[in-house]
């Protein structure tokens, strides 16, 4: 079915916003209009992409930024810290997010959609489409919304205990119904609409029907359980293919052409309390592996030594990059770790906090990547080991050749356009 209004609203890193400006990308090749709404710092990400875009509160993401915010993140920070960011954030973060839930309704409203597709940052977007009585689809970039008996929500450790595994997704959700009086007042004052009866409602309101969740990753990194409810969907990863004419900065390019295969390393949206101490513990572990690196300064700003071994970039198209290097390492984020499967080359994950430890596992156990090094464990020596298991080890960089194969021939994006599409009236 063609012709229908298609609004994508997603917020976070660019990890959360690349996936929707690929499936944007298919929706209009299908011939439909689309709207992607997220922070403002992301708008010429998405417009050159031809992508129409409204505007969103930045205000989430420079909460990140603060001191607080690289306490929180930071694994060497101490738990007193931590622990102390966090209260003082939640204390913040409340405006933020009811400003984020009436952007979009905005959005909605400037737009007039026949369909919604929200990441679970934006959850206002579902009551949204209760009050156009229009379809709503969850895309999730990790499997923590669906309840299975088979594995724990993305992120959680794996327990051998019985019921653990479903107990999981339920945190997940009471998590997300902390946000329920803030999401009854927006329901009254904005939509007119009587409050959600429990703290599940939050994610999926009852008004507005079944919403179908696509899960935007590879069967071949996480098969669909057998257990789960039929409006639960894998379709496979919402990728953004490298323009055929991108060219890199001639600093970059002649630094790929003047020797052996570098080694990626970025921990993308991840700040840090010291960026020069970080910087320094990364060229050092390179220098002790024996490899030349390729150091993204990400948002934590990475400051790299001096020297003709290592090169210190700014944001460059992962699906062009990872396969000329000869390892990435990272922090585990879902869209960061999906580059990494799709290129072919074998991973070093440093998870951080959040659904990274799980994809770092889950790294490991696919056999594409060493064992994890967590931030709060990080050091010159673990990290120099890890990179040289992942650079000489032929096991590893054959499985990972294996799976980026598999992964490549998968279309995830056609898949979600059939699925939102033929919902759409």
């Amino acid at each position: 079915m063609t012709g229908q209004r298609i609004l994508l609203c997603t917020y976070g890193s660019r990890g959360d916003v690349e996936p929707f400006v690929a499936l944007a990308k298919g929706l209009q090749a299908a011939g439909h209009t689309v709207l992607l709404a997220t922070s403002e710092r992301f708008r010429s990400f998405v417009e050159e992409h031809d992508v129409a875009f409204f505007g969103m509160s930045d205000a989430a993401l420079a909460l990140i930024e603060t001191p607080d915010g690289r306490a929180l993140m930071e694994g060497g920070a101490g738990w007193w810290q931590r622990i102390g960011a966090g209260i003082r954030l939640s204390r913040r973060s409340g405006p933020v997010n009811e400003t984020l839930m009436r952007q979009t309704w905005a959005a909605a409203q400037a737009f007039g959609p026949t369909a919604i597709v929200f990441h679970a940052k934006l959850f206002a977007a579902g009551h949204v489409a209760e009050k156009l009585g229009i379809p709503a689809f969850l895309g999730a970039l990790q499997p923590m919304y669906a309840a299975t008996a088979t594995a724990p929500a993305m992120g959680f450790p794996s327990l051998p205990v019985p019921g653990y595994n479903r107990l999981t997704y339920w945190l997940v959700r009471r998590s997300i119904g902390l946000f329920r009086r803030a999401i009854d007042r927006f329901r009254r004052e904005a939509l007119d609409l009587p409050p959600v009866r429990a703290g599940a409602d939050v994610l999926f309101p009852p008004g507005a029907g079944t919403i179908a969740i696509l899960h935007a990753y590879g069967s071949a990194v996480l098969p669909r359980p057998d257990d789960w409810p039929p409006h639960a969907h894998v379709t496979g990863y919402w990728r953004l293919e490298p323009a055929p004419d991108y060219a890199p900065p001639p600093e970059l390019a002649d630094f790929l052409d003047g020797g052996p295969a570098p080694v990626f390393i970025g921990f993308g949206s991840m700040t840090s309390l010291d960026p020069t101490a970080l910087g320094t513990l990364v060229t050092a572990a390179l220098r002790k592996a024996g490899r030349r690196g390729v150091v993204a300064r990400g948002w934590a700003h990475l400051q790299v030594g001096d020297g003709d071994d290592v090169l210190a970039i700014d944001p460059t198209p992962y699906g062009w990059l990872f396969p000329r290097m000869a390892a990435v390492v990272h922090h585990g984020g879902a869209g960061t770790t999906a580059e990494g499967f799709h290129a072919g080359v074998p991973s070093v994950i440093c998870p951080f906090f959040g659904d990274q430890p799980g994809w770092a596992r889950l790294s490991h156990a696919l056999g594409v990547g060493t064992e994890p090094v967590p931030r709060d464990r990080l050091t010159a020596d673990r990290l120099a080991a890890a990179i040289v298991r992942a650079t000489e080890d032929p096991i590893l960089r054959e499985n990972a050749r294996a799976l980026g194969a598999r992964l490549r021939a998968e279309d995830g994006v056609a898949r979600a356009v059939r699925i939102v599409t033929t919902a759409a009236p």
